[in-house]
């Protein structure tokens, strides 16, 4: 039996919907919402399905779209308070208690406020859980320079959350802890 190109396609792409979700949520916090850039981008992914070169690496694939996407979406600018709304509603509707829903806006508050390559390592490595080579190939980068990344990115947004919001707390375990 040869599979169709529908099912090639949600066989690779079940068994990273949930992390690509979480990144997808992560980068888009404040700009877009989350379900339009995940929407987006499997409809383009899906169509371009038998083009992707390493389809056992679909994941990779979706993450730079999607980051691609997001800073596309960026150019046009929305109304950012209907979007925020709209993710205080997708979380409060999962039942996050209002303690926790107020951390994770104020991180994904603050993660904006990174510069992009820092923030994108960060949440691949903090909230996704890929390797340091995971990220350096997703970012056309060495394993070297993520971690320089992700280190400058802990101490900047740790530096950030203290100035702004006078909060003091461990980035590396509260991320991976807090954000959905």
């Amino acid at each position: 039996m040869v599979d169709t190109k529908e099912k090639k396609f949600l066989k690779a792409y079940m068994d990273c919907h949930e992390a690509f979700v979480k990144y997808c949520s992560a980068i888009s916090y404040g700009k877009m919402d989350a379900e339009d850039l995940v929407q987006d981008v499997l409809l383009s992914a899906f169509h371009n399905f038998e083009k992707i070169k390493k389809q056992d690496q679909f994941l990779h694939y979706l993450i730079r779209a999607a980051k691609n996407r997001s800073i596309s979406h960026l150019r046009k600018k929305r109304n950012k308070q209907e979007l925020l709304d709209k993710h205080a509603n997708r979380l409060t509707s999962k039942e996050v208690n209002a303690e926790t829903l107020l951390d994770i806006q104020l991180l994904y508050k603050t993660l904006t406020e990174l510069p992009e390559q820092q923030k994108d390592a960060l949440i691949l490595f903090e909230i996704l859980g890929f390797s340091m080579a995971e990220i350096a190939e997703i970012q056309g980068s060495t394993s070297g320079a993520i971690k320089t990344k992700i280190s400058r990115g802990r101490k900047l947004l740790k530096k950030l959350l203290e100035e702004q919001h006078n909060v003091g707390i461990k980035i590396s375990t509260r991320l991976k802890t807090i954000l959905l």
